[in-house]
């Protein structure tokens, strides 16, 4: 499975952003997908994850009520809403497939796609 993330930028505090991922597979809609994040200097840190329909999701506490990811299996394509966005929401974001154990660990993830760098100024 080919990932790529697209929509970082730079933004205000108190702004908001849309990431996507698309996935190049058949196999999308079978995939729980999730969205991590790496900031310079830090471990890269879970953020949020969907299951395979989009009835379930699971958010880091940190992003809980600002964040909100979505999926359209007809697309092929993740998406992480993020609102209300802090300076420390600074950090390349990356999706990736989950394989199994802890959704929150980014040991569970694979098929890591290139990441989207999104810069919150204060």
């Amino acid at each position: 499975v080919q990932l790529q993330a697209s929509g970082g930028g730079l933004v205000q505090a108190g702004g908001s952003l849309r990431l996507s991922c698309a996935a190049s597979t058949r196999t999308f809609s079978r995939y729980i997908m999730g969205w991590f994040r790496q900031a310079p200097g830090k471990e890269r840190e879970f953020v949020a994850a969907i299951s395979s329909t989009g009835g379930s999701t699971w958010y880091a506490d940190s992003v809980k009520g600002r964040f909100t990811i979505s999926r359209d299996n007809a697309k092929n394509t993740v998406y992480l809403q993020m609102d209300s966005l802090k300076p420390e929401d600074t950090a390349e974001y990356f999706c990736a497939v989950y394989r199994g154990a802890s959704v929150y660990a980014s040991v569970s993830y694979n098929s890591w796609g290139q990441g989207t760098l999104v810069t919150v100024s204060s």
